[in-house]
């Protein structure tokens, strides 16, 4: 049964908290129902096994401690719009705290231990992550609006295989670095995004405590809890009391730690904007960094490709996890003797995408995080809109309450458009052309960022040269979106510096002389 086509781009709740949507004439602005779309009955994953404390303080030096300003603020569930708890709002005196709990583990407890000690914690750790798989994955879900099938199969079983990977790292860091003499920095300050919040604070506290090192982690302040829950973890694992330390906050808490003069590594993933200010503030500082930050990713498709194959690669490129991914695909470059076909293939393909409740085991794009990231979204839609590409959505409906916003695609799209060149951070793709190899690699490149890119052909030649000349630090083979953590992952430009996971993700939290 088909479903009506929606009247909005996005979808916000009715009380104003979100930007209203932009009325979508039917011809150029919506899509028609396909002939083999289905309705599907809802799968709803039980929220029981999640329990939830009303008010979440630090945790410092293996305690919950109040915030020094006794204030909170509260983490709302972006598909629903309820509150799901109180969080505390940390400022510097918090942070000093924490790095001082940090620093005393450091140095009567936690860089005296062996490595294999250090590493039987980070495998207790992984083990007690897969045995509470269904609990993360749900509060992941619920707390950031991603779909629980990605939750449950991407972000916490990659977050257990992080502690695997690095607990065997453990007792062979000598080995790694053959001929060289490496020791432990200290105090790791750490500051991760919304998008993959328990993903990201495994790619950090991992490394980082496999090293010999200790940590104080801010999460982002929309989706805190699984860092939170994560302290469970640390509690039944045994972890020493300060080796990890969990600050919660908004940008200020933050910049606390990164600029907090006991801190002797700082790893940040988030925005391009944020991360220049960083590397300024830690520049002349002896304090080793991190970056990874924004993407503007092409996906290149050649006449050669395995067209249905590359499709997928597409759709999950670019609408996975909503389009929040720093990597996501967000430039599609079609060669121009199979633009039609891929056009009318994606379309099709696009009917079938499922947005809704991230809670439904059906839904593949869920939630937009905030209602500010959805007005950016809306924003650059518009512009793109204004410029004069043509915007082309599936037809289906957005749930009335929470932050929602249709997959998107925009053709007649030139290298000078706002949405070919910033990242939009949501499920929106801009489609270009061209012609020869040359004038792909060309206009991939024509980027400030640097992060992540895919080719889709089956010339194994074809790959190893765009390979080469593409500037990113990832480039993809007719897959997308593909992580593992023996492979080091990171960008160049404005999309940062260092490498996280693998042997590479190991360096950055070590000296070696």
């Amino acid at each position: 049964m088909a479903t009506k086509p929606s009247k909005t781009t996005a979808s916000a709740s009715k009380n104003g908290s979100g930007p209203k949507g932009r009325v979508a004439p039917p011809k150029t602005r919506t899509g028609t129902a396909g002939p083999n779309r289905w309705d599907y009955a809802p799968a709803p994953e039980s929220t029981s096994i999640v329990h939830l404390r009303d008010r979440y303080d630090h945790y410092i030096g293996g305690e919950w401690v109040k915030p020094a300003s006794k204030k909170y603020f509260a983490t709302v569930s972006p598909s629903t719009l309820k509150v799901l708890a109180e969080v505390a709002d940390g400022n510097a005196k918090d942070v000093d705290r924490a790095v001082a709990a940090a620093r005393r583990a450091f140095e009567q407890d936690w860089s005296k231990r062996s490595g294999a000690e250090r590493g039987r914690f980070l495998f207790r750790i992984a083990r007690i992550l897969q045995e509470r798989a269904r609990e993360f994955a749900v509060l992941e879900s619920m707390d950031g609006g991603k779909p629980i099938k990605e939750s449950r199969d991407v972000d916490v079983p990659l977050a257990a295989a992080h502690f695997f990977y690095y607990a065997g790292w453990a007792d062979k860091i000598e080995y790694a670095f053959p001929g060289r003499t490496v020791a432990p920095l200290g105090v790791a300050g750490q500051v991760i995004p919304w998008n993959f919040p328990l993903m990201m604070l495994a790619w950090k506290i991992a490394p980082a405590l496999a090293a010999g090192n200790t940590v104080v982690l801010k999460p982002a302040e929309t989706t805190p809890l699984t860092a939170l829950l994560f302290c469970e973890v640390l509690e039944q694992a045994g972890l020493p009391a300060g080796v990890v330390n969990i600050v919660t906050g908004a940008g200020e808490t933050g910049a606390a730690v990164v600029n907090h003069p006991d801190v002797n590594k700082v790893a940040f993933t988030g925005s391009t904007a944020v991360g220049k200010v960083i590397a300024r503030a830690v520049a002349g500082t002896n304090k080793k960094v991190t970056l990874e930050l924004g993407g503007k990713a092409a996906n290149i498709v050649f006449e050669d490709a395995p067209l249905d194959q590359a499709i997928e690669g597409i759709v999950g490129g670019i609408y996975f996890n909503q389009g929040h991914v720093c990597c996501a695909g967000s430039r599609l470059f079609v060669q121009e003797s199979v633009y039609d076909t891929v056009l009318a293939k994606l379309k099709r393909r696009m009917e079938t995408i499922r947005v809704g409740d991230p809670l439904d085991k059906n839904t593949d794009v869920g939630a937009i995080n905030s209602a500010e990231q959805l007005k950016r979204i809306t924003h650059l839609v518009d512009e793109g809109i204004d410029g004069g590409a043509e915007i082309w959505q599936p037809a289906c409906d957005l749930p009335k309450r929470g932050y929602y916003f249709r997959p998107t695609v925009f053709t007649g799209v030139s290298q000078s458009h706002r949405i070919a060149q910033e990242e939009i951070f949501g499920p929106v793709l801009s489609v270009l052309t061209f012609r020869t190899p040359a004038e792909a690699v060309e206009k991939a490149n024509n980027t400030p960022y640097g992060l992540s890119a895919g080719v889709w052909t089956e010339k194994g030649s074809r790959i190893l040269s765009m390979v080469n000349q593409l500037r990113a630090g990832v480039v993809w083979a007719n897959t997308y979106n593909r992580f593992d953590p023996t492979s080091p992952f990171g960008g160049y430009q404005e999309s940062g510096y260092g490498r996280e996971g693998g042997l590479h993700g190991l360096a950055p939290y070590l000296h070696i002389t």
